[in-house]
């Protein structure tokens, strides 16, 4: 009979908290405490948060099983009636969230303004926690080693804070990790060892710290790995043996891997013939390291890559002709080495190449091969300094979005076929030896943004460039470089035509005369203003203060006269300011921006006074 009574009561006990509505005192505790970290939230998610029945609550999941809460899912980016919504919080993280000991899911990612640090018993309270996301936030701190007990973790986002200290020496123990990116935060120290044990990897994410050492060579044990982000700065000396490109020395290791991003480390030595081996890769960035020797002809064993970026290093010989097997290549950049010439003629193979970079090598080109030209895709073309001679050749194809031929030797006329490219978004043709006149036919690239034709010895008016209309309600040019040549008129125009969404303008070093209109006024999102070393004269126009994005004005060494514009204190974002050598007179606008800059922004103006030139007299 006694038996039986407590089996009543425990039935009667279990029912009364199958029927409750109440969470679990743990869960209520740590999700209240959560709550009140946060004091403002953008969505109002926090504030439906009412009652004990936060399995109801908006971003809250419990199991059906145990009735505890398992996820924790308030991402800042997510989706309310089809319609995407970016909400953020800010507040302190609550150590409280330990006490949800049932919890896999912690994503509170792209907040924007949740602060704190991890736990430091996290690994301890939360043994069931498959994914951590808190990107996106301002987090500091380390990351405590406790994280190694996680060994159910599959998924670590902690990439955008402001993380510090070590990667756990023990990493390695997160046995079930596939995906970890910590990327741009303020880590340092070596990349532990042990992560070269995390067998399942699959994305590896560490760039943007300061992370010294070398890349654990055992990496390519790693079979499952598809992705690496390893971005290594503050490195020492490194030697080829060990600073070199961790690849595998032997087929069928990292099978799986397809994108390679090592760019901007001090990565030395060559790149391994085995990188053949890798026939899974898809992309491969080795830009901006200190690899030497030549590119191995193995490179054409990888039949699947789309993207090889190798600027920036010390490469040297020629391109391998097996480049041209590489049937499927969208992008080559190869700019900033010390690759040779001839061009193998196998490139007129890559069908399906959009971008080709070869700016800046030794390739000694003399004219433009009319093969490469004919490639059918090619849209953007980089050849600076690579030592072409002439005119431009009319077969360049007029499908172009970008087209780079600075820093070259060719001269004549800018053609008047160059109006023709329709498509045209930047234009860059410096640094070489053209003349006579910009042709009137650039007024037909209605959708150039960046326009560059600086250190050539043009004249004539710049009036031409001021009457592109842009075939976009919203503007397109944005950059404007005619600096160092003979222009002499034109100036007038300024804000004449579709500028509006012009952002760096310079006409410095010319022979410009006439006035600034007040029609510069209409440059609303102009940033950089450079008219320095002409011959423009008059007053300085008020309406320039109404250019308030200006960050940089630079007005010197021309024959400006009048006061300077008590009006110009409205260009607070004015971090750079050059008004020397003018014929300027009178008080100088007290207040900032101008207490901010040194006499020789002012100097060689016999009128001018006040500070920081010497007090006005009486």
């Amino acid at each position: 009979m006694a038996s039986q009574l407590l089996c009543f009561l425990v039935l009667l006990t279990l029912t009364t908290i199958c029927k409750s509505k109440s969470c679990h005192p743990n869960d209520l505790k740590g999700l209240q405490d959560f709550k009140s970290g946060i004091h403002s939230d953008t969505s109002s998610r926090l504030s439906k948060w009412i009652g004990r029945d936060c399995c109801k609550w908006e971003g809250i999941f419990c199991s059906n099983v145990t009735k505890r809460v398992v996820s924790i899912s308030l991402p800042g980016l997510y989706t309310s009636d089809d319609a995407p919504i970016q909400s953020a919080m800010e507040g302190e993280l609550s150590p409280s969230i330990t006490f949800i000991n049932y919890l896999e899911v912690i994503d509170i990612g792209d907040l924007l303004g949740i602060t704190g640090k991890i736990p430091s018993s996290i690994g301890l309270h939360l043994p069931n926690l498959r994914k951590l996301n808190f990107v996106r936030n301002k987090f500091t701190g380390a990351l405590p080693e406790s994280i190694c007990m996680l060994s159910k973790l599959e998924e670590l986002y902690l990439q955008e804070n402001g993380f510090s200290g070590f990667i756990p020496w023990c990493i390695g123990g997160v046995k079930n990790l596939r995906r970890m990116d910590v990327h741009s935060n303020k880590l340092s120290g070596v990349i532990p060892e042990s992560i070269t044990k995390l067998k399942k990897l699959e994305s590896l994410c560490l760039q943007e710290n300061v992370l010294t050492g070398d890349i654990p060579e055992n990496i390519g044990n790693l079979q499952e790995l598809k992705e690496t982000k390893v971005y290594v700065s503050s490195l020492p000396e490194l030697q080829s043996a060990r600073g070199g490109i961790p690849l595998p020395s032997k087929p069928g290791k990292l099978s799986s891997l397809s994108f390679v991003r090592l760019q901007n480390n001090r990565l030395s030595g060559t790149i391994p013939s085995s990188i053949g081996y890798l026939t899974s890769l898809q992309r491969v960035s080795l830009a901006s390291n200190q690899l030497k020797g030549s590119i191995p002809s193995s490179i054409g064993n990888l039949k699947l890559l789309e993207m090889l970026y190798l600027s920036y290093n010390q490469l040297s010989g020629q391109l391998p002709r097996s480049i041209g097997g590489i049937s499927k290549l969208l992008y080559l950049s190869i700019s900033h080495n010390m690759i040779e010439g001839p061009l193998p003629r196998e490139i007129s193979s890559l069908s399906n190449l959009q971008s080709l970079d070869l700016s800046f090598n030794r390739l000694n080109m003399s004219t433009i091969p009319k093969w490469l030209m004919q490639l059918p895709l090619l849209s953007r073309i980089y050849l600076a300094g690579c030592e072409i001679h002439g005119e431009i050749p009319d077969y360049i194809p007029k499908s172009l979005l970008e087209l780079d031929l600075s820093a070259n030797h060719l001269s004549g006329r800018i053609p008047a076929w160059i109006g023709s490219f329709s498509q045209l978004y930047s234009l860059n043709l410096s640094k070489n030896k053209f003349v006579s006149e910009i042709p009137s036919t650039v007024t037909n690239l209605d959708i150039l943004g960046v326009l560059d034709l600086h250190s050539n010895k043009l004249e004539g008016s710049v009036n031409a460039v001021f009457q592109i209309k842009s075939r976009f309600a919203e503007g397109s040019l944005t950059y404007l470089d005619l600096s160092d040549n003979n222009f002499s008129t034109g100036v007038e125009q300024i804000g004449m035509g579709g500028q509006e969404y012009i952002q760096h303008l310079n006409l410095s070093h010319n022979f410009l005369k006439g006035r600034l209109p007040t029609s510069v006024e209409t440059l609303k999102t102009l940033q950089t203003l450079d008219l320095s070393y002409n011959g423009l004269g008059a007053n300085l126009p008020t309406s320039l203060a109404n250019v308030t994005a200006l960050e940089r004005l630079m007005l010197h060494k021309n024959q400006f006269t009048g006061r300077i514009p008590e009006e110009f204190l409205k260009l607070n974002k004015l971090k750079e300011l050059n008004l020397s050598d003018n014929l300027l007179e009178g008080k100088i606008p007290y207040g900032k921006p101008f207490l901010d800059f040194p006499q020789s922004s002012f100097s060689g103006n016999r009128g001018l006074c006040g500070k920081p030139l010497l007090p006005c007299k009486s």
